[in-house]
């Protein structure tokens, strides 16, 4: 993990009240009025990756970088760093100031005002409404550690809506309470102008695959880029739906996403990723159909009322027209939902758990349709869409 020297705090003096006051000026002056509601848009995104606890009390500030050009506000815990431009401003004077997230956030949340004064004369901040004034301790802004930007000129381009697609799609399927970091991360892969996503915990995989346009060298494609969970739906509350491209490059260690408003890094997780390839079992041998996604859903939902943790599991099984869920519990009772389907093969049925299925449907539209393949109660099922979704279920052992 990283790990990072800081310069010694400010040094202190006691107060006649027995508190320790920080010596001369700790901060800049900088004098700003904003749009209350943009910089409260910008401030949660930014503080959700400041850490609630930590030894290194500074981080869990945010950075207000103000400048005649620009108003840009970072966070970081060390190993996932955001920047993220403010619009909204009107800049009085440019200085630079740390905001605790807990305390200005709170300013900015229960305020009514459209419109927000921030003054520091480096002794303190002040924050003025139309009926309130809040005056907060200044820190040091140079004991803040810096936060990567991107000045890439080797990078990737991918659609916005791509990536968030990518994110939703496989984030959800990773398992940050394994020993094994890497599963807590999705892998990304940069080959011939696509790039694909994975995500797996071991007991079920997901994974999608984008186009990609390239500058100069792009990403290399042999290098294992595996990016924290945390980090990925940060990157997808960063980037606005507006955004047409956005840019994405390596740079050591860090994994870099550029938009237009935003730059997030984070630091790669290391270990041995599963080879998905072998993970998803070759087509064909099995049986493969067609379903709506929205009826599956429901009837999944319908079916898992009944289990429990001891016993999670649902039969799925496919006969004549019919697709059968069944599920059961010895302690609350026992479901059959009917799903009619265009099939007319022999009987054939598969335990999955309903909780990795429902988080496969959830992230498609309820009018699409899906593929489901099984072969057998041993084999994998494996799930996909025709816009490059794929989805792999490990089968539960029946012992009903």
């Amino acid at each position: 993990m990283l790990s990072t020297t800081f310069k010694d705090q400010p040094a202190t003096e006691s107060s006649h009240d027995g508190t320790s006051q920080s010596r001369g000026k700790v901060g800049q002056t900088m004098k700003i009025s904003c749009d209350r509601e943009q910089l409260l848009h910008a401030f949660q995104t930014v503080a959700s990756v400041a850490p609630s606890r930590s030894p290194k009390a500074i981080l869990q500030n945010v950075k207000l970088e103000v400048t005649e050009q620009k108003v840009v506000i970072s966070a970081t815990d060390l190993e996932v760093g955001i920047r993220h431009q403010v619009s909204g401003v009107d800049v009085q004077t440019p200085g630079v100031v740390l905001l605790s997230v807990a305390r200005f956030g709170s300013i900015l949340r229960e305020s009514s005002d459209e419109t927000l004064h921030i003054e520091s004369d480096g002794q303190g901040i002040t924050v003025r409404g139309e009926r309130s004034q809040f005056r907060l301790q200044a820190e040091d802004p140079a004991e803040f550690p810096s936060v990567t930007g991107f000045e890439e000129s080797s990078f990737c381009e991918i659609p916005a809506r791509l990536l968030r697609e990518l994110i939703r799609r496989t984030a959800f399927a990773t398992d940050n309470e394994s020993s094994r970091y890497a599963l807590g991360g999705v892998k990304l892969e940069f080959d011939d102008g696509q790039i694909t996503a994975i995500g797996t915990d071991g007991r079920r995989l997901a994974k999608m695959t984008g186009p990609i346009s390239t500058t100069d060298s792009g990403i290399d494609g042999n290098q294992m880029t595996i990016v924290p969970t945390r980090a990925m739906q940060l990157i997808e509350r960063a980037i606005d739906p507006s955004d047409a491209e956005v840019k994405i490059a390596l740079k050591g260690n860090e994994f870099l996403v550029h938009s237009a408003r935003a730059t997030i890094s984070a630091r790669l997780l290391e270990g041995r990723f599963p080879d998905w390839r072998k993970v998803f079992p070759e087509s064909g041998g099995g049986v493969s159909l067609d379903l709506a996604v929205g009826a599956t859903h429901a009837a999944v939902r319908q079916a898992a009322i009944v289990t429990s943790e001891e016993s999670r599991g649902i039969d799925f099984t496919f006969d004549e027209g019919m697709l059968v869920l069944s599920g059961q519990a010895s302690d609350v009772g026992n479901a059959r939902v009917e799903l009619p389907i265009g099939y007319n093969g022999e009987e054939l049925t598969v335990t999955l758990d309903p909780r990795f299925v429902m988080d496969f449907l959830k992230v498609l539209d309820a009018e699409k349709m899906f593929s489901m393949e099984v072969r057998d109660a041993e084999s994998a099922a494996v799930c996909s869409t025709d816009d490059g979704f794929g989805y792999v279920i490990m089968p539960l052992a029946r012992d009903r």
